[in-house]
């Protein structure tokens, strides 16, 4: 006859179970909330203008480049990858403040002329 390995009947389900990482959760969280937090007093508490919407707009972008970061897990992968999205992410965000400013001088001196 051949011979069988015994194994036990006992199933442990918690062997494969990665430990809960609810630190982690509440850390992006809070940060997160804090980030907002700061949008908002800056949001609602200063006058408008241009340096209320440049810090409005820097926030953001800080809070959307951590949930990618975080959410999308690229803070986890290589460096080139991370260059690889935040490079060109850069230069869109560079080509939209050229393009309203651009459009702003043009704007204004064709109001200009036909006044």
């Amino acid at each position: 006859m051949a011979s069988h390995a015994h194994h036990s009947d006992e199933f442990d389900p918690t062997a494969d179970i990665p430990k809960p990482q609810t630190k982690v959760i509440w850390k992006t969280f809070f940060i997160l909330v804090a980030i907002t937090a700061v949008e908002f007093a800056f949001a609602f508490m200063m006058d408008p203008g241009t340096l209320r919407n440049a810090i409005f707009i820097g926030l953001t972008i800080l809070k959307a480049f951590y949930i990618v970061a975080e959410f999308m897990h690229l803070k986890h992968e290589t460096k080139g990858l991370i260059w690889a999205v935040l490079v060109p992410t850069v230069l869109l965000i560079w080509l939209l403040v050229a393009l309203l400013v651009e459009g702003t001088f043009y704007g204004e001196s064709v109001f200009n002329y036909f006044n």
